[in-house]
């Protein structure tokens, strides 16, 4: 299955906005960020001069995971605050992550913490996760932000597909394997991996991960692959899409690549988990069914199919988890919007996060994979300090939090902090933009000058004026 437009979704919005921006130089002890990043150019660490990463895994946890109960625990505050959840201590000292999941603390010196992640709208979005923007054109249950350009904006993995283009031929640089059914596809109002102002040619290709076998054309002939007028017709909605944009030469490369992709057996061979031994099975939790989920299934699969993925060549690799079925939560489905039953909520998938994400990190080390992977999970806004009336958290933009690990990014840190009940930052406001530039520089694209047109023809850069943060980078 070969698809390219995102779905659309309904969760129980409000339509009150509050952003926060940190824009210019970040003092750290005297010296500006740019002072920072010209001194590690000198001294031979800075972008050009090393060598950079190779991709990203991006884990999106749409709905607004809690930050509360997972990274930023308020032990000391009232019972109203804290809920139900202690803090343990991971490998490091002085770091602490919630109980549920312990896998994540033992590896605490692989994770970097972001406990002050600011600038999200209230509003089940992912697009600022994915293009690192809060502006779009309405969508459906999305009103429209002002300030993107024409052809809206390009996500991480379009970026890397402009820039770099594919790393390996018949894998597409930035892969969504996000599954594509309309009940759970509702998650995400635009395509995680969309193309934006940039073409159709650098969308990202999506699998439907439920149904990978349509991939699986290994020694179909490209003369016999042309042949087939059904396989065709999938291409020729992305063909009007082109020509409406006025980007015509787009479609001579959308389908070379997507032959490409189609005729090579690599990410066929990637997206096949059963081609691995039980006992890697066996560490993702999927040698067992889970009577708690519908079906006994769960997503975890996902993890070990992004590690396949970006082994075999991608450059961006999106996931999603949730318990399973991932979708409305109205309709006994899972996602992170826990605007009741909170804690019974996190008992049940937060422990299979921390099994899924701590085995995909530490898989990517023992291949010798971590250092060029970077890793972050994340998800739309962070949720209420104060417990509501159905022991459930409500939406919260003003504050959130995020991890990170691989990719040379330092771990073994919690960055910013929030005040008493974890309502506002206190120390180290972190836009995500911050993340995002963070990112590109250890991709090797030095946010301070790269800058692509839009369809108007004017240029943008990646992340406006924000800049790399030297907590992750320096």
């Amino acid at each position: 299955m070969l698809t390219i437009p995102g779905g659309t979704s309904e969760f129980c919005d409000g339509m009150s906005r509050r952003s926060w921006l940190k824009i210019g130089s970040l003092a750290m002890g005297g010296w500006s960020l740019p002072d920072i990043l010209r001194a590690e150019s000198q001294n031979g660490t800075g972008v050009g001069s090393k060598r950079p990463i190779k991709g990203i895994i991006m884990v999106l946890m749409p709905g607004g995971p809690t930050h509360l109960d997972m990274y930023d625990l308020k032990p000391d505050a009232p019972l109203e605050i804290r809920g139900e959840f202690r803090p343990i201590a991971t490998n490091v000292d002085g770091l602490e992550i919630c109980e549920l999941m312990p896998r994540l603390a033992g590896m605490g010196d692989k994770l970097a913490l972001i406990r002050s992640l600011v600038g999200f709208q209230n509003d089940h979005n992912t697009h600022w996760c994915s293009t690192g923007w809060e502006s779009h054109p309405e969508m459906r249950a999305s009103p429209l932000i002002p300030g993107f350009p024409p052809g809206g904006w390009p996500s991480l993995g379009a970026i890397l597909s402009k820039q770099f283009g594919p790393r390996v031929a018949g894998v597409s640089p930035a892969v969504d394997l996000i599954s594509t059914k309309p009940d759970q596809r509702f998650i995400m109002r635009t395509a995680p991996t969309q193309a934006g102002y940039l073409g159709t040619a650098h969308a990202g290709f999506e699998v439907d991960a439920v149904d990978r076998a349509n991939l699986v054309l290994n020694g179909v002939s490209l003369r016999r692959l042309a042949d087939r007028r059904s396989l065709l017709n999938r291409f020729d909605q992305f063909r009007r899409q082109v020509e409406a944009a006025d980007r015509g030469n787009d479609i001579d490369e959308f389908h070379r690549q997507a032959f490409e992709v189609l005729t090579s057996p690599r990410l066929a061979r990637a997206l096949d988990i059963s081609r691995e031994e039980p006992e890697v099975r066996r560490r993702y939790g999927l040698d067992r069914e889970y009577p708690n989920e519908r079906q006994g299934k769960t997503h975890l699969d996902q993890f070990l199919l992004a590690r396949r993925v970006i082994e075999a060549g991608a450059r961006c690799v999106t996931i999603s988890f949730s318990r399973w079925p991932f979708g409305r939560m109205s309709q006994g489905d899972y996602n992170w919007d826990w605007h009741k039953d909170c804690f019974s909520e996190a008992k049940a998938t937060l422990p299979l996060f921390d099994l899924g994400l701590s085995t995909m990190i530490k898989e990517l080390e023992e291949r010798g994979l971590l250092d060029d992977i970077a890793v972050v999970a994340w998800g739309e806004f962070g949720r209420t300090p104060k417990i509501n009336s159905n022991a459930g958290r409500d939406h919260w933009p003003n504050v959130a939090g995020a991890l990170l690990a691989g990719g040379g990014l330092r771990g073994g840190q919690a960055i910013g902090s929030t005040n008493r009940f974890g309502e506002e930052p206190n120390q180290r406001p972190v836009h995500f933009r911050e993340v995002f530039a963070s990112l590109y520089w250890q991709l090797g694209i030095d946010v301070n000058t790269t800058q692509f047109n839009d369809l108007a023809g004017r240029p943008h850069f990646l992340v406006g004026e924000h800049l790399p943060m030297p907590e992750l980078v320096g």
